[in-house]
């Protein structure tokens, strides 16, 4: 492409090394040089992905979501992008899809997002758009209640060249990610509680707070999990950066995903079999397809599931490191290589998409 790819944020992502959520992280991970990363507000180190630019919404006496329209359209017309690709905001990308190509991209149920919330909505989006999801499950939602509709799949991935080395295997159960109640994190708290007698010469750690960064708030889930992590022996980190997360990953014996949330892909699970961590898993949302056979399921509010299946881990060394193997073959599937060469494809079948005849 002679002109660049203009990647437009969802407003709350940071573009910053230290700050960043996922989105950002997997936009970072699979950036040319030549991409522009749009995001809200000035940042101080910027992942290294692509170029990042701030957007400027006008000063204009209209609703927010009308001045980042404005704010997305200056930019694309500032950069000339060849497309333009648009994560988890349907209504702004069919608000751009009229000024260019546009590609959306969305990581959760499309069917809470302003601009998708009805199937006539969807199906309007679909003929402007090409719209992809990060699951079949995503995609799928997406095609609910709609007539003949072009989606695409695009995975998210992993960069397994820059995962940590792993060594001896502590007695860790580890929980990482954002802690709050879709993320069943005190159904972990729970489990720990219930089995802990049985095994002494392990530990648990929940590693994470409510949000991406270390400004992170304290909320009334959180005041009200402490002490019960406390009386079940869990001790918690707080926010760490994802370099961190990924060395826990890469140390732990076993690390435990048991959202009650259906995760429409589930980055943390796919990032813990990477590092060779044997994982349990929810039986929910994209988690099932994504771990295949690496995995123990277990549903979080199931009385004894997740116990269960952490008592089997913890007490079968063997089975932890064929899971383990298992998980790391998983996650090649997903690896940074394969993941650009999917992106390339849907970025041209996106500028195709739009300069087809019915468009004109």
């Amino acid at each position: 492409m002679q002109h660049p790819v203009l990647t437009i944020l969802p407003p709350r992502e940071r573009y910053e090394a230290g700050h960043a959520g996922a989105i950002s992280l997997l936009v970072s991970r699979q950036a040319r040089l030549s991409d522009i990363v749009a995001g809200m507000g000035r940042i101080g180190t910027p992942l290294p992905g692509g170029q990042y630019r701030p957007l400027i919404l006008p000063p204009f006496p209209l609703s927010r979501r009308w001045r980042l329209r404005l704010g997305c359209l200056a930019m694309m017309r500032f950069c000339r992008p060849a497309l333009t690709e648009v994560h988890n905001r349907p209504d702004l990308a069919r608000f751009l899809a009229r000024f260019g190509p546009v590609r959306l991209i969305l990581h959760n149920d499309p069917r809470t997002m302003q601009g998708a919330r009805s199937a006539r909505q969807r199906e309007d989006l679909a003929r402007h758009a090409l719209v992809c999801g990060v699951s079949d499950w995503v995609t799928g939602c997406f095609r609910e209640g709609c007539g003949p509709i072009r989606t695409e799949v695009q995975p998210n991935c992993i960069d397994l060249s820059v995962l940590p080395e792993t060594g001896p295997r502590q007695k860790v159960v580890l929980f990482a990610g954002r802690v709050v109640a879709d993320k069943g994190v005190d159904a972990f708290v729970r489990a720990w509680g219930t089995i802990r007698a049985r095994y002494p010469g392990w530990r648990a750690v929940i590693m994470g707070a409510d949000r991406f960064g270390p400004d992170s708030p304290e909320t009334p889930f959180l005041e009200k999990l402490r002490p019960q992590a406390a009386a079940a022996g869990v001790m918690m980190t707080g926010y760490r950066p994802h370099n961190d997360v990924l060395e826990a990953m890469a140390g732990a014996a076993v690390v435990v995903v048991p959202s009650r949330w259906e995760e429409p892909f589930g980055m943390t699970a796919l990032e813990a079999m990477g590092c060779g961590a044997a994982v349990v898993a929810s039986p929910v949302g994209a988690l099932p397809d994504l771990v295949g056979d690496a995995t123990l399921l277990a549903a979080p509010d199931e009385a004894g599931a997740l116990e269960q299946a952490l008592s089997h881990l913890m007490d079968d060394e063997g089975l932890r490191s064929r899971l383990g193997e298992r998980g790391r073959e998983r996650a090649a599937l997903f690896d940074v290589a394969a993941a650009r060469v999917r992106q390339e494809e849907l970025r041209q079948a996106a500028i195709a998409f739009a300069r087809r005849p019915s468009q004109l």
